[in-house]
This record gives C-alpha cells, sequence and structure tokens, in this order.
C-alpha cells in the first residue's frame, strides 16, 4: 500500500437514487486506489447510496485498499444506523459522536 493521501471523494448532500449512478462512477474511477470519503454535507441517506458504499467498502476491504469516512455528519450517521448499516460501513464509536 502507498504511503500518499487517499483519494477524496466528496458525498452529496442528499444521498438519493439520482445520486446513486455518480457515486457508483467516483467509486470507480477510484478503485485500486485508498479513499477518503467527505460526508460532513450529507443531510440525507437513501437506501441506494447505502448500498453502493457498502458495496465498495467491501470491494477496498478484499483489495486491501483503505476506505474511510472523514468527518460524516450526524445525518449520515444517523441513517447509516437507522438502516442498520453502521457496522457495514465500519462507523465508529468515535465517527458516531458517541457520548
Amino acid at each position: 500500500m502507498m504511503s500518499s493521501e487517499p483519494t477524496l471523494i466528496r458525498l452529496e448532500p442528499s444521498l438519493d437514487l439520482k445520486s446513486a449512478g455518480p457515486l457508483l462512477t467516483s467509486l470507480r474511477e477510484a478503485r485500486g486506489q485508498d479513499v477518503a470519503l467527505e460526508a460532513g454535507e450529507v443531510r440525507r441517506v437513501g437506501g441506494q447510496c447505502l448500498q453502493v458504499l457498502i458495496a465498495a467498502r467491501t470491494a477496498w476491504a478484499a483489495e486491501g485498499h483503505a476506505f474511510e469516512f472523514r468527518d460524516p455528519s450526524a445525518a449520515f450517521v444517523d441513517g447509516a444506523a437507522l438502516m442498520g448499516a453502521s457496522d457495514l460501513l465500519g462507523l465508529t464509536c468515535e465517527q458516531e459522536a458517541c457520548e
């Protein structure tokens, strides 16, 4: 694994059905590299984008590359938790701002 900075992908504020295609394209372009997803602006999380993110995280792990979320918003963390995807996305207690 290289020590360079990961490829940064900024997630859209609304991760809905129409965001799933562009998100998949961005992830495909970053395949084979470490990735950091900027999730601080996310206000809404839909199932289709969660499926894309879960599949991508699984693929990155299988290839031995980093796949992380940077500064996830409360809406992103809560949305993932409501759909039972926190563990699948690797969201930790620190990222969830546990108190």
